[in-house]
């Protein structure tokens, strides 16, 4: 079962997708056969895509050493759910979706022994901005867009903002754009922000939390030709 998936030899995407959110074993297999260099799944009970770290193992040892990296998305995590990650799944990132501080995020990092990915809401230049704070500690940045009012996810709902936002910014991290992407609009989206990693989730959905593999493939084509 291990050895299912072969490694991969297929040149690299000058802009590089994650697959946010995957909950099942053809999903997971659509996003690799697909060339992502990032898989993610989600640690939240309020979302959809909410798995446990034993489930999401299961699904990441057909791919682990493979040339993809797992990412374990999570909302201000505490000690126990890092361990407990750390113990089952053993991610190559962690992201942090939440309030955490710079400090909390060094911590996260020292403790986890994982690269930390510090996603940030964003509706202005001032939410771009608070990146600078995090340069020491994380690994990576995301941007997102702000949710609405009221919304019990800080991410993960189509939701966009203005990628023009982050035209012509340089970070000392490696920096993905997130928000309300789909597979018709993701080479826009990389033309207008110059970002050179891209995530998606509900864009390649069917329904909350229902991956499609066809939507993936042709996100992650329409990746490799922006």
């Amino acid at each position: 079962m291990h050895n299912r998936l072969p490694h991969r030899n297929s040149p690299a995407m000058t802009t590089k997708a994650k697959i946010c959110g995957l909950s099942t074993a053809e999903t997971v297999k659509a996003a690799f056969d697909g060339g992502a260099a990032y898989l993610g799944f989600v640690f939240f009970e309020k979302s959809p895509r909410n798995l446990t770290p034993e489930a999401a193992e299961r699904l990441v040892a057909p791919i682990r050493g493979k040339g993809v990296k797992t990412v374990a998305v999570t909302v201000d995590p505490d000690d126990a759910l890092v361990d407990r990650l750390m113990a089952t799944m053993r991610p190559d990132l962690i992201q942090v979706h939440g309030k955490e501080t710079p400090a909390r995020v060094r911590e996260i990092a020292q403790r986890s022994g994982a690269g930390v990915i510090k996603a940030f809401s964003v509706s202005s230049s001032a939410d771009v901005d608070q990146a600078k704070a995090y340069e020491t500690v994380a690994e990576q940045f995301l941007f997102d867009a702000k949710p609405v009012e009221g919304s019990a996810l800080p991410g993960g709902t189509g939701a966009r903002f203005d990628w023009s936002l982050l035209e012509g910014r340089r970070f000392s991290r490696p920096h993905f754009l997130a928000g309300g992407l789909d597979p018709w609009n993701v080479a826009q989206a990389v033309k207008a922000s110059g970002a050179p990693l891209v995530d998606v989730s509900s864009g390649v959905e069917r329904g909350p939390g229902l991956k499609d593999p066809a939507l993936i493939a042709a996100f992650l084509d329409a990746v490799k030709r922006a």
